[in-house]
């Protein structure tokens, strides 16, 4: 990286992300321009002991608390602003919160890759809720690389959406759980997943995962039957078995149509307002 500006989009996270310190170039497909650098820094790790050292030790009765490692990741564009001027119109003039959108999901692309790279299933997945601070802005190349910058500007956090309940609705509904008043649905698991790979932009992954969710749903979700609003909502699912079988079978393959991602989308929607309904019933 050179002198020139360079817009960048910033994440930090009380947990180390997982792919080891450093700079990644970021290309969709090989032979392409590069459209992204990562950079991956670790910040406050504490002091790692040699291996083999560890042993059982005596704990306090009040430790203080154990100091954690975080993890800071920056989405730098390879193409450089202009000038210093056009780095403060641009600044000035877009969309931080649909930058920062667009830079968490190729983020999530780099820890997913990581994820599949070593086998290692609990690497947690990145999302804008889950960092500790955003930030967008621009400076020298190997400045952003640093951590430093000219100038930048905190993201605040994404409203909630409607696909999730309430503070209240969810806190009646973990005391049910835990109480053992309610059970959990493996439907629900399978939707939140599939939730997932679509914020991320995985669509193969989505319409596999949400091809299981919604037989998992058309297979329990009756029992919850009783009144009319789940039954309709019954009813839009089961219309949507033969388009997301489709989708299905076409990710297997390779790929969707745009037409068979909305479907997918669509589906998923259905899918979360059934379990809203049912939940509040319950």
């Amino acid at each position: 990286m050179s002198d020139a500006l360079f817009g960048f989009c910033q994440f930090e996270f009380p947990w180390l992300l997982g792919p080891a310190p450093g700079r990644y170039v970021l290309r969709e497909q090989m032979g392409e321009a590069p459209e992204h650098v990562l950079v991956v820094a670790e910040l406050g790790a504490p002091q790692r002991r040699r291996l083999g050292a560890r042993r059982v030790r005596r704990a306090e009765p009040e430790p203080d608390p154990e100091p954690v490692a975080t993890g800071r990741a920056t989405v730098v564009d390879a193409q450089p602003l202009d000038d210093e001027d056009a780095a403060d119109r641009w600044l000035a003039g877009s969309d931080l919160g649909r930058l920062a959108d667009a830079a968490i999901v190729r983020l999530g692309g780099a820890v997913h890759a990581h994820r599949l790279a070593t086998a290692d299933p609990a690497v947690p997945t990145v999302t804008r809720r889950s960092a500790l601070v955003t930030r967008v802005g621009f400076g020298p190349g190997e400045q952003v690389a640093d951590g430093r910058w000219t100038q930048a500007r905190t993201v605040s956090l994404p409203r909630p959406g409607r696909r999730g309940r309430g503070a209240m609705g969810a806190q009646e509904r973990l005391a049910a759980l835990l109480g053992g008043r309610d059970a959990a649905l493996a439907c629900e698991e399978l939707t939140l997943r599939a939730r997932s790979d679509v914020d991320a932009g995985r669509e193969r992954e989505a319409a596999l995962q949400i091809s299981v969710a919604l037989d998992a749903a058309l297979a329990e979700l009756p029992a919850y039957a009783g009144r009319r609003t789940i039954e309709e909502r019954l009813g839009h699912l089961d219309g949507s078995r033969e388009g997301i079988e489709a989708a299905a079978q076409a990710a297997l393959r390779g790929g969707l149509t745009p037409e068979q991602l909305e479907h997918v989308i669509l589906t998923l929607r259905r899918l979360e307002a059934a379990l809203r309904a049912v939940a509040a019933g319950s």
